[in-house]
Protein backbone atom coordinates (compact mmCIF):
# COMPACT_ATOMS: atom_id res chain seq x y z
CA UNK A 1 0.00 0.00 0.00
CA UNK A 2 1.28 3.58 -1.08
CA UNK A 3 0.45 7.25 -0.75
CA UNK A 4 1.31 8.54 -3.90
CA UNK A 5 3.37 10.94 -2.00
CA UNK A 6 7.07 11.02 -3.55
CA UNK A 7 9.35 10.59 -0.92
CA UNK A 8 12.57 9.76 -3.09
CA UNK A 9 13.72 10.15 -6.98
CA UNK A 10 15.88 7.49 -8.71
CA UNK A 11 17.77 7.15 -11.97
CA UNK A 12 17.29 4.45 -14.35
CA UNK A 13 21.01 2.50 -14.47
CA UNK A 14 20.05 -0.12 -16.53
CA UNK A 15 16.58 -2.15 -18.06
CA UNK A 16 16.35 -4.83 -20.29
CA UNK A 17 12.82 -5.82 -21.85
CA UNK A 18 11.74 -9.42 -23.58
CA UNK A 19 8.63 -10.67 -24.50
CA UNK A 20 8.64 -12.86 -21.38
CA UNK A 21 10.22 -10.00 -18.64
CA UNK A 22 13.40 -8.24 -18.12
CA UNK A 23 14.97 -6.50 -14.86
CA UNK A 24 15.45 -3.16 -14.29
CA UNK A 25 18.35 -1.49 -12.05
CA UNK A 26 17.52 1.61 -10.55
CA UNK A 27 20.33 4.38 -8.66
CA UNK A 28 18.59 5.66 -5.67
CA UNK A 29 21.01 7.91 -3.57
CA UNK A 30 18.47 8.83 -1.27
CA UNK A 31 17.73 5.51 -0.05
CA UNK A 32 20.71 3.90 1.02
CA UNK A 33 20.82 1.73 3.59
CA UNK A 34 17.17 1.50 3.31
CA UNK A 35 17.02 -0.80 0.29
CA UNK A 36 16.46 -4.36 1.37
CA UNK A 37 15.94 -7.67 -0.69
CA UNK A 38 12.16 -8.80 -0.08
CA UNK A 39 11.14 -5.30 0.10
CA UNK A 40 8.25 -3.57 -1.87
CA UNK A 41 8.90 -0.08 -3.77
CA UNK A 42 7.04 1.67 -6.06
CA UNK A 43 8.92 2.88 -9.43
CA UNK A 44 6.62 5.69 -11.19
CA UNK A 45 3.91 4.26 -9.18
CA UNK A 46 5.04 0.33 -9.97
CA UNK A 47 4.88 -1.67 -7.11
CA UNK A 48 7.95 -3.69 -7.59
CA UNK A 49 9.77 -6.39 -5.14
CA UNK A 50 13.60 -5.72 -4.40
CA UNK A 51 15.62 -8.95 -5.53
CA UNK A 52 18.95 -7.39 -5.25
CA UNK A 53 20.50 -4.25 -3.53
CA UNK A 54 23.93 -2.99 -3.03
CA UNK A 55 25.04 0.22 -2.22
CA UNK A 56 22.52 2.98 -3.44
CA UNK A 57 21.48 0.81 -6.12
CA UNK A 58 18.71 -1.90 -6.47
CA UNK A 59 17.60 -4.53 -9.05
CA UNK A 60 14.31 -5.67 -9.75
CA UNK A 61 12.10 -8.52 -11.97
CA UNK A 62 9.88 -7.34 -14.53
CA UNK A 63 7.53 -9.91 -15.57
CA UNK A 64 6.32 -9.87 -18.89
CA UNK A 65 2.24 -8.41 -17.68
CA UNK A 66 4.13 -5.63 -15.92
CA UNK A 67 6.19 -4.88 -19.22
CA UNK A 68 2.40 -4.75 -21.35
CA UNK A 69 0.88 -2.47 -18.67
CA UNK A 70 3.34 -0.04 -17.50
CA UNK A 71 6.16 2.39 -19.84
CA UNK A 72 9.17 0.39 -18.37
CA UNK A 73 8.98 -0.99 -22.38
CA UNK A 74 9.90 2.75 -23.25
CA UNK A 75 12.13 4.15 -20.83
CA UNK A 76 15.87 4.20 -21.32
CA UNK A 77 18.92 4.24 -18.96
CA UNK A 78 19.36 7.81 -17.43
CA UNK A 79 15.65 8.38 -17.07
CA UNK A 80 14.72 9.95 -13.61
CA UNK A 81 11.90 7.68 -12.08
CA UNK A 82 9.67 8.62 -9.43
CA UNK A 83 10.61 6.21 -5.90
CA UNK A 84 7.87 5.51 -2.79
CA UNK A 85 8.38 2.79 -0.07
CA UNK A 86 5.39 1.37 0.98
CA UNK A 87 3.32 3.15 3.72
CA UNK A 88 3.91 1.89 7.73
CA UNK A 89 2.06 2.21 10.56
CA UNK A 90 1.72 5.28 12.41
CA UNK A 91 2.76 7.50 9.23
CA UNK A 92 1.14 10.53 7.92
CA UNK A 93 -0.95 9.34 5.14
CA UNK A 94 -0.73 12.55 2.75
CA UNK A 95 -2.62 11.05 -0.45
CA UNK A 96 -4.96 8.46 -1.10
CA UNK A 97 -4.92 4.95 -0.99
CA UNK A 98 -2.58 3.63 -3.89
CA UNK A 99 -2.00 0.16 -4.67
CA UNK A 100 0.82 0.34 -7.00
CA UNK A 101 -1.16 -1.72 -9.36
CA UNK A 102 -1.12 0.29 -13.10
CA UNK A 103 -3.82 0.16 -15.41
CA UNK A 104 -2.36 1.77 -17.83
CA UNK A 105 -0.14 4.12 -20.15
CA UNK A 106 -1.64 7.35 -21.27
CA UNK A 107 0.17 10.26 -23.27
CA UNK A 108 1.47 13.43 -22.16
CA UNK A 109 -0.87 16.10 -24.14
CA UNK A 110 1.06 19.36 -22.59
CA UNK A 111 3.16 20.92 -19.32
CA UNK A 112 2.14 24.61 -19.74
CA UNK A 113 3.43 27.10 -17.49
CA UNK A 114 0.91 29.72 -15.36
CA UNK A 115 2.48 31.93 -13.04
CA UNK A 116 4.38 29.67 -10.46
CA UNK A 117 2.44 26.74 -11.40
CA UNK A 118 2.04 24.39 -14.09
CA UNK A 119 -0.74 22.80 -16.31
CA UNK A 120 0.17 19.09 -16.76
CA UNK A 121 -2.41 17.14 -19.50
CA UNK A 122 -2.50 13.28 -20.03
CA UNK A 123 -4.25 11.72 -22.37
CA UNK A 124 -6.21 8.82 -20.94
CA UNK A 125 -6.98 5.50 -22.55
CA UNK A 126 -10.64 4.38 -22.84
CA UNK A 127 -10.52 1.05 -20.51
CA UNK A 128 -8.73 3.86 -17.75
CA UNK A 129 -11.74 6.92 -18.40
CA UNK A 130 -14.48 5.51 -16.23
CA UNK A 131 -12.09 6.15 -12.78
CA UNK A 132 -11.54 10.01 -13.77
CA UNK A 133 -13.50 11.94 -11.86
CA UNK A 134 -13.26 16.09 -11.96
CA UNK A 135 -11.74 16.73 -8.31
CA UNK A 136 -11.03 13.06 -8.00
CA UNK A 137 -7.71 11.48 -7.25
CA UNK A 138 -5.59 10.03 -10.22
CA UNK A 139 -2.19 8.37 -9.84
CA UNK A 140 0.35 9.78 -12.55
CA UNK A 141 3.90 7.84 -12.66
CA UNK A 142 3.25 7.35 -8.90
CA UNK A 143 2.06 10.72 -7.82
CA UNK A 144 -0.46 11.34 -6.08
CA UNK A 145 -2.91 14.06 -8.41
CA UNK A 146 -6.40 15.52 -8.13
CA UNK A 147 -8.44 16.05 -11.31
CA UNK A 148 -8.88 19.63 -12.29
CA UNK A 149 -9.78 19.21 -15.98
CA UNK A 150 -11.39 15.98 -17.90
CA UNK A 151 -12.37 16.22 -21.91
CA UNK A 152 -12.22 15.18 -25.03
CA UNK A 153 -9.96 11.90 -23.35
CA UNK A 154 -7.58 14.46 -21.71
CA UNK A 155 -7.35 14.84 -17.99
CA UNK A 156 -5.26 17.66 -16.51
CA UNK A 157 -3.82 18.09 -13.21
CA UNK A 158 -2.79 21.55 -11.66
CA UNK A 159 0.97 21.15 -10.42
CA UNK A 160 2.14 23.24 -7.50
CA UNK A 161 5.72 23.84 -7.37
CA UNK A 162 6.78 22.13 -4.73
CA UNK A 163 5.46 18.79 -7.15
CA UNK A 164 7.40 20.10 -10.08
CA UNK A 165 10.58 20.70 -8.13
CA UNK A 166 10.43 16.47 -5.97
CA UNK A 167 8.85 14.75 -9.05
CA UNK A 168 9.49 13.92 -12.43
CA UNK A 169 6.75 15.71 -14.03
CA UNK A 170 9.61 18.45 -14.46
CA UNK A 171 11.11 15.98 -17.46
CA UNK A 172 8.17 15.41 -19.17
CA UNK A 173 7.73 16.51 -22.65
CA UNK A 174 4.88 15.95 -25.59
CA UNK A 175 4.22 12.09 -25.77
CA UNK A 176 6.00 10.53 -23.23
CA UNK A 177 4.49 7.09 -21.81
CA UNK A 178 3.29 7.66 -18.09
CA UNK A 179 1.55 4.79 -15.48
CA UNK A 180 -1.82 5.33 -14.56
CA UNK A 181 -3.75 4.02 -11.55
CA UNK A 182 -7.28 5.17 -11.21
CA UNK A 183 -8.80 5.13 -7.61
CA UNK A 184 -9.16 2.19 -5.97
CA UNK A 185 -12.87 3.34 -4.41
CA UNK A 186 -13.81 4.02 -8.02
CA UNK A 187 -13.35 0.49 -8.85
CA UNK A 188 -15.22 -0.72 -5.90
CA UNK A 189 -17.90 1.32 -7.00
CA UNK A 190 -18.16 0.39 -10.42
CA UNK A 191 -17.83 -3.30 -9.77
CA UNK A 192 -20.66 -3.07 -7.07
CA UNK A 193 -22.79 -1.21 -9.76
CA UNK A 194 -22.16 -3.73 -12.13
CA UNK A 195 -23.21 -6.68 -9.90
CA UNK A 196 -26.47 -4.74 -9.24
CA UNK A 197 -27.32 -4.41 -12.82
CA UNK A 198 -26.51 -8.04 -13.38
CA UNK A 199 -22.88 -7.88 -13.94
CA UNK A 200 -21.23 -11.43 -12.96
CA UNK A 201 -17.51 -10.87 -11.38
CA UNK A 202 -14.65 -12.50 -12.62
CA UNK A 203 -14.56 -14.52 -9.30
CA UNK A 204 -15.95 -17.41 -8.89
CA UNK A 205 -16.08 -17.16 -5.24
CA UNK A 206 -19.63 -16.42 -3.41
CA UNK A 207 -20.50 -15.36 -0.40
CA UNK A 208 -20.72 -18.32 1.59
CA UNK A 209 -17.30 -19.60 0.63
CA UNK A 210 -16.12 -16.68 1.62
CA UNK A 211 -17.20 -16.46 5.14
CA UNK A 212 -16.47 -20.34 5.24
CA UNK A 213 -12.43 -19.01 4.50
CA UNK A 214 -12.65 -16.53 7.48
CA UNK A 215 -14.31 -13.34 5.76
CA UNK A 216 -17.95 -12.16 7.35
CA UNK A 217 -18.97 -10.09 10.28
CA UNK A 218 -17.32 -11.44 13.31
CA UNK A 219 -14.82 -13.11 11.51
CA UNK A 220 -10.69 -13.09 11.66
CA UNK A 221 -9.16 -13.50 8.11
CA UNK A 222 -7.21 -16.59 8.11
CA UNK A 223 -4.29 -15.30 6.24
CA UNK A 224 -3.24 -13.56 3.34
CA UNK A 225 -0.70 -10.39 2.87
Amino acid sequence: MFTGIIGHLGTIRALSAGPAGGSVTIHAPTLGGELKVANSIAVNGCCLTIVSAEGNDFSADLSGETLTKTSFRELKPGTRVNLEQPLTAGKEFGGHFVLGHVDGVGRVTHLTPEGENWWYGVEIASEIAPYIVPKGSLTIDGISLTVARWHNSITEIAVIPFTYEHTNIRDRKPGDPVNLEGDILGKYVERHLSARQGGRAESSLSIEELIQQGFGPGSRAKGGS
